[in-house]
């Protein structure tokens, strides 16, 4: 049966999805069709920047919709904020260089970041190469390595957000597979996030080592990152196991990408998964449960 589901074109299908969400609707017809999203999915267009649904000329531009600006206030107290709407799948230390995607199913965090990034493009001096992949990415003595899995469903909020001050220094894009990230399915294919296509964002907080992963699902192959203008997703051929570096690192800007908890960082097409994994020390604490829902902008842990 997994062999089957692997075998489903869900990159093509994709693809075509996304041109059926850039078709503009008739007026008339804009109302009814996303009533019937609304209602399917369970979403509050009260919250919505626009509640016109007439404004939207596609499903494109209703999946992104903006927010009222005080719809999500973020949290000034705790030092990282949930970056997007979503459910708790999973939260935790990464334990033995393996990383659970739901509970009783892990990847494998080498596979899933891909080779270490070379010392240049990063701030922080790294740990020695004999070390594991895991121990190579914890900078500072006495610090742990943590992750939090995110699942946005089709009726969220689409956008997701900075969750803390940090700053961006390289961007890796693996194209891959467009499986569903359904927690049902999640349970069902080991290594899922690991097969699908995603977008890794890594660089440093005041902690050390910070990433963010945007992973990609069915119906969504457009990942979009706002500062990337070079990032391109869901292309029609790839080469399996290859990804794509690019480092916001140069002699023009040694710094890097700064962001600020709370900014605007990127946006999906439809629902998909947001995973965090970062450097902190050994008191951080998260402030969840797992298969909550959770909004952007509130506490997931702090010091």
């Amino acid at each position: 049966q997994v062999a089957l589901y692997k075998s489903v074109p869900t990159r093509l299908l994709s693809r075509a999805w996304g041109r059926l969400n850039q078709v503009e609707l008739p007026t008339w017809l804009r109302k009814p069709v996303y009533s019937l999203y609304i209602w399917t999915f369970g979403v509050n267009m009260k919250e919505a920047a626009v509640e016109d649904l007439h404004h939207y000329r596609n499903l494109s531009e209703f999946f992104r919709r903006k927010l009222k600006p005080q719809a999500r206030p973020v949290c000034c107290v705790h030092s990282v904020i949930s970056p997007s709407d979503g459910k708790i799948l999973n939260f935790g230390q990464v334990k033995n260089c393996e990383v659970e995607q739901v509970k009783g199913v892990t990847y494998s965090l080498e596979s899933f970041l891909g080779p270490r990034i070379s010392t240049e493009e990063m701030h922080f001096s790294q740990a020695p190469p004999g070390n594991s992949f895991q121990q190579q990415l914890v900078t500072k003595e006495g610090n742990e390595l943590y992750h939090c899995v995110i699942y946005l469903a089709p009726g969220d909020y689409h956008c997701f957000h900075s969750p803390t001050d940090w700053t961006v220094s390289h961007r890796r894009h693996f194209p891959g597979s467009l499986m569903s990230v359904n927690p049902g399915v999640a349970r069902w294919i080991k290594e899922l996030f690991c097969h699908n296509e995603r977008v890794v964002l890594t660089g440093d907080w005041k902690h050390g080592f910070f990433s963010l992963t945007a992973v990609g699902a069915t119906n969504v192959g457009s990942i979009r990152i706002y500062f990337d203008q070079d990032l391109h997703t869901n292309s029609p051929s790839y080469s399996k196991g290859s990804y794509n570096d690019f480092s916001f690192i140069s002699n023009n800007n040694k710094e890097g990408i700064p962001m600020r908890k709370g900014e605007h960082l990127g946006e999906f097409n439809l629902g998909s998964t947001i995973v965090l994994i970062f450097e902190a020390p050994k008191d951080f604490k998260f402030n969840l449960k797992a298969g909550q829902k959770i909004r952007f902008g509130e506490a997931l842990g702090s010091l």
